[in-house]
C-alpha cells in the first residue's frame, strides 16, 4: 500500500512539475525573434526529430553559426542521426556542440560512459551540454540531494575527456526549483536557457549564454520546425565565451 500511495504521489507531483512547465512556457504571446544586429551569434539545435539535414544549406544563412545535436539519452539510447549530423556540421564548416538527455531514472555514471561511448573528442567542438527538464523525462521528481549527487557523478566520468566547464539546458522553472541559490551544489556550468515567450535579462553572460527563443523555426535544409537560439548578445566570438574552442 505505502510504495502504491508513494507511485501515485510521484506521478502527481510530476503532472504538476510538467504543468508548470507549460504554463511558463506559454505563458506569453510569441515576441518577434531577436535580429543579428542585436544578438550577432545564432544557431540551432537538432536531433533524429528533423530527419535528413541539409547542412549546406543551412551554413549558407547567417543565423546559423552553430549547431547543438542530440548525442544520447539516459544509459544506453544513441540519437540515430548523430553520427551523421556531427560529420556533416562539421564538413559544412558550422560550429558543433552535442548534448545529452539527463533521466532521472538512471545512474548519472552510467548515463556519462554513454556519451563518452558515443560523442567524439575534438578541439573544435563546444562543450558538452546536458538537457535537464521533466518533459520527456521518467516519472521521477528528484530532490535536490539526489539530483545534484547524480550530477556531480556524471562529470566526475567526464572530467578531463572533454574541454571546458559543461552547458547546462533549463528553463527558468527547472533554474528556480534546483539551482537558484544552489549553484555550488553543481560543477561549474554555463546556462543555456530555454524562454521562447519572452527575452531574459541580457546581463553580462553570468546569468546565461545561449538562448532557445523558438522552437518553431524555419530554415532551408531542413523540413519541418527547429529549435532556434542565440549567444549572449555581448558575445561575437566563439573562442571569448568558450576559450577552449579552437579553429573557430
Amino acid at each position: 500500500m505505502l510504495n502504491t500511495y508513494r507511485t501515485i504521489l510521484g506521478i502527481v507531483v510530476l503532472a504538476v512539475a510538467v504543468a508548470l512547465y507549460l504554463a511558463y512556457d506559454r505563458a506569453m504571446a510569441p515576441f518577434t525573434s531577436p535580429t543579428l544586429a542585436d544578438y550577432p551569434i545564432q544557431g540551432i539545435d537538432v536531433s533524429h526529430h528533423q530527419g535528413a539535414i541539409d547542412w549546406r544549406a543551412l551554413a549558407a544563412q547567417p543565423n546559423v553559426r552553430f549547431a547543438i545535436m542530440k548525442a544520447t539519452e539516459g544509459g544506453d539510447h544513441r540519437d540515430t542521426r548523430f553520427a551523421e549530423n556531427w560529420k556533416a556540421a562539421r564538413d559544412a564548416g558550422i560550429v558543433r556542440g552535442a548534448y545529452h538527455f539527463f533521466t532521472f531514472c538512471r545512474p548519472g555514471r552510467e548515463q556519462a560512459w554513454n556519451v563518452i561511448s558515443t560523442v567524439p573528442v575534438e578541439q573544435d567542438a563546444l562543450p558538452i551540454a546536458i538537457d535537464l527538464e521533466f518533459t520527456g523525462n521518467c516519472g521521477k521528481v528528484p530532490t535536490l540531494d539526489e539530483l545534484s549527487a547524480e550530477i556531480n557523478a556524471f562529470f566526475a566520468e567526464l572530467n578531463g575527456i572533454y574541454s571546458g566547464k559543461p552547458i547546462f539546458y533549463l528553463d527558468q522553472q527547472f533554474f528556480d526549483q534546483y539551482l537558484k541559490g544552489n549553484e555550488a551544489r553543481f560543477p561549474d556550468h554555463y546556462i543555456w536557457l530555454r524562454s521562447i515567450a519572452q527575452e531574459p535579462r541580457p546581463g553580462d553572460c553570468h546569468d546565461w549564454s545561449i538562448w532557445q527563443f523558438a522552437d518553431n523555426g524555419t530554415l532551408d535544409g531542413i523540413d519541418g520546425p527547429v529549435d532556434l537560439n542565440a549567444f549572449c548578445p555581448s558575445e561575437t566570438d566563439f573562442s571569448h565565451l568558450f576559450p577552449t574552442l579552437v579553429g573557430s
